[in-house]
């Protein structure tokens, strides 16, 4: 198994993204203009950081109910959409097509026909429809661009170092191809959007696997716990490829922030929810699936997940 689960009823309440939506709102700087037209409070250098063990549970969030489905029209449930996302780039997918396939619908509105015209492939050419580019996370994580051409699989290398080599402090794989992402004079961006999560590094210790993912950039009321939930199960996918029992996910963002229009259901509803705790749910994955590049979200199974009822309007806001 990759996860040694105590029983559930002995796991530990666990409060940290409510103590992080705490500090940022106490700590936070206001950033009248961002990216996205809406100000917002943000909390920046790593002050955001969470340690799960995740023999306490996997780390999904039981303050809001992460397995409703963001829309009726859609077949799979909002946790499921997080996996499929993760399992879809580790793949290569690098369009709204792709990453459907894996049971991941939320791109559209980050790679329509007009945003994808203000941006280039390689060679120059704008977008097309629906393509995030080649500097998004499926394109670089299997696909990295090498100098004098080719290309190198991250994940796929990535897996065979832990196997070859599990005593290495070199266990990385990221999201970043800086020439894709530079927005300058003279320069078009090559990715609809640059990658906000994905810096993961892995360490094998007494003969386990420790887990580190670094978010460049978080909205903490939205992505950050999708994001938690899909480099989790990333984690779970890893461990069975390399034979290892997956112990601890730790997840920092480095720009931390929560936008104006989400700080009134934050203070009013999430946080609040503190003086209720809840544990945390078992997830597993097939145990007859050992290619990680093979595994879907069909292959996990939630258990134990007694969230709080969803926020109305959230589910819009993807």
């Amino acid at each position: 198994m990759n996860i040694s689960y105590v029983p559930a009823a002995e796991r530990t309440p666990d409060t940290q993204y409510l103590q992080a939506l705490q500090a940022i709102l106490r700590e936070g700087i206001v950033t009248p203009v961002t990216a996205q037209d809406k100000p917002c409070r943000t909390l920046f250098g790593g002050k955001v950081s969470f340690v799960y063990r995740l023999e306490n549970g996997f780390p999904m969030l039981w303050e809001r109910n992460m397995s409703p489905k963001i829309s009726e029209k859609l077949p799979v449930t909002t946790w499921r959409q997080s996996v499929g996302e993760i399992l879809g780039f580790i793949n290569g997918a690098r369009t709204t097509q792709q990453l459907e396939a894996f049971g991941c619908y939320w791109w559209d509105k980050w790679a329509t026909a007009a945003k994808c015209a203000k941006r280039n492939d390689l060679d120059e050419v704008p977008l097309k429809p629906g393509d995030l580019g080649p500097g998004s996370y499926g394109a670089v994580y299997a696909t990295y661009p090498l100098p004098g051409g080719g290309t190198f699989n991250q994940v796929e290398t990535l897996i065979r170092q832990i196997i070859e080599h599990p005593e290495l402090r070199t266990h990385w794989i990221e999201p970043w191809y800086a020439p894709a992402n530079w927005r300058i004079e003279g320069r078009t961006q090559q990715v609809v959007v640059c990658p906000c999560h994905g810096w993961v590094n892995f360490r094998v210790l007494n003969g386990a696997l420790y887990m580190h993912m670094t978010q460049r950039s978080g909205d903490m009321y939205f992505g950050v716990p999708n994001n938690i939930i899909e480099h989790a199960a990333l984690g779970m996918v890893i461990a069975r490829a390399t034979g290892y029992p997956l112990v601890e996910y730790c997840h920092t963002v480095s720009d931390a922030h929560i936008y104006e229009t989400e700080i009134e259901a934050v203070e009013n509803i999430l946080i609040p929810r503190i003086n209720s705790a809840r544990t945390f749910p078992t997830l597993t994955l097939d145990p007859l699936i050992t290619d990680a590049f093979a595994v879907r979200h069909e292959h996990f199974e939630l258990s134990d997940y007694h969230p709080f009822a969803g926020i109305k309007g959230l589910e819009a806001a993807v």
